[in-house]
């Protein structure tokens, strides 16, 4: 379901809160509370248009009703009877004004069903198809069938100026995918797949959000969608096809044996024996700009801290602390700098 009409009421945390552990939680030259105002992609021009007609046409009712209130109260009563109306122009005015309401519902309406049908289908055939399924609260990101398939979590790579079907699933409650700069918001629900369409003009990194209400870590349940130049998205999608290098040194095999007890259960690093299905696919991990579905900044510290300390970075995510021995955590840190 596309929810154009609420394309300007993003959900997200304050700027304090998005940088407590990060020091660029968002893509590159935005803010929290501004990129949603623009368009990049033209499945994005008319949810934005028609975000702008609806602004203006409730900001002149709600001025319209603010002047007509003015009067009514600065307005000398008659004398004779205050609540009466003056020969029928009272009457007049009422049965035009809603005239005039009735009609620009219906106009509202008819243009907002025809917004609809213009964001349903992309102008020609996807070049690309992608499968997101939405977690508690986190983005899984499944490219290509087969022996080309490989996943990625809370980052889409898509190429440049052609339109991209993004198939979206829930594995838990509902959900909601928006890259305000790209598209309308599309639920995920579960037990249903939803279908929507991106596509990016220029090159650039975009902001995404889930903006359906969906717990505790909701506003840090962030994504970012990178479109490149084509030969750049062709070098990006090999590269994820490959497994994980195998450690070349001592530290990253203990490291690995580690990961394999404590990790694998829910983590999948392929090309090894963890093979979890209910946390982020962590092959390439170091190859991803966040962490956390985007709270903070994926660096080796960042990365050993909310591995040591997720509950303190994000309450409530289903990721536990893990109490490791600084060896332990040497030895992690070293497997886990292998994973490029």
């Amino acid at each position: 379901m596309l929810l154009v009409q609420e394309a300007f009421f993003p959900i997200y945390a304050s700027a304090a809160d998005a940088t407590q552990h990060s020091a660029d939680p968002v893509a590159s030259g935005s803010t929290p509370l501004a990129y949603f105002l623009r368009s990049k992609g033209a499945a994005a021009d008319p949810v934005l248009h028609l975000g702008w007609t609806l602004t203006a046409i409730c900001s002149l009712v709600c001025i319209i009703i603010a002047v007509m209130l003015a009067m009514a109260m600065f307005r000398r009563r008659r004398q004779e009877d205050p609540h009466a109306l003056r020969s029928g122009g009272g009457l007049s005015f009422v049965f035009v004004g809603s005239i005039v309401s009735i009609v620009a519902l219906f106009g509202i309406t008819i243009y907002m069903l025809t917004v609809l049908a213009e964001v349903a289908d992309p102008p020609k055939a996807p070049a690309l198809t992608v499968t997101v399924t939405a977690y508690d609260w986190w983005w899984k990101v499944d490219y290509g069938e087969g022996p080309r398939h490989f996943t990625t979590a809370n980052e889409l790579h898509i190429p440049v100026g052609v339109p991209v079907l993004v198939l979206l699933k829930s594995a838990d409650v509902i959900h909601a995918f928006w890259v305000p700069e790209l598209s309308g918001k599309t639920q995920t629900i579960p037990g249903t797949v939803n279908r929507q369409w991106i596509q990016a003009d220029q090159p650039g990194i975009f902001r995404g959000q889930c903006t359906q209400y969906c717990g505790v870590q909701h506003a840090h349940m962030a994504f970012e969608v990178y479109a490149q130049p084509q030969a750049d998205y062709d070098r990006w999608y090999a590269a994820q096809q490959a497994d994980a290098s195998a450690p070349a040194s001592v530290q990253a095999m203990h490291g690995r044996k580690l990961f394999a007890e404590r990790c694998a259960g829910c983590h999948t690093i392929r090309g090894s024996q963890a093979t979890g299905v209910q946390a982020p696919d962590l092959t390439h991990v170091l190859s991803r700009r966040l962490l956390a579905a985007g709270t903070v900044v994926n660096t080796p510290d960042n990365l050993m801290d909310w591995i040591q300390h997720a509950q303190e970075i994000k309450p409530g995510t289903l990721m536990p602390d893990m109490s490791l021995s600084p060896v332990e955590a040497g030895n992690l840190s070293a497997y886990l700098s292998t994973l490029e």
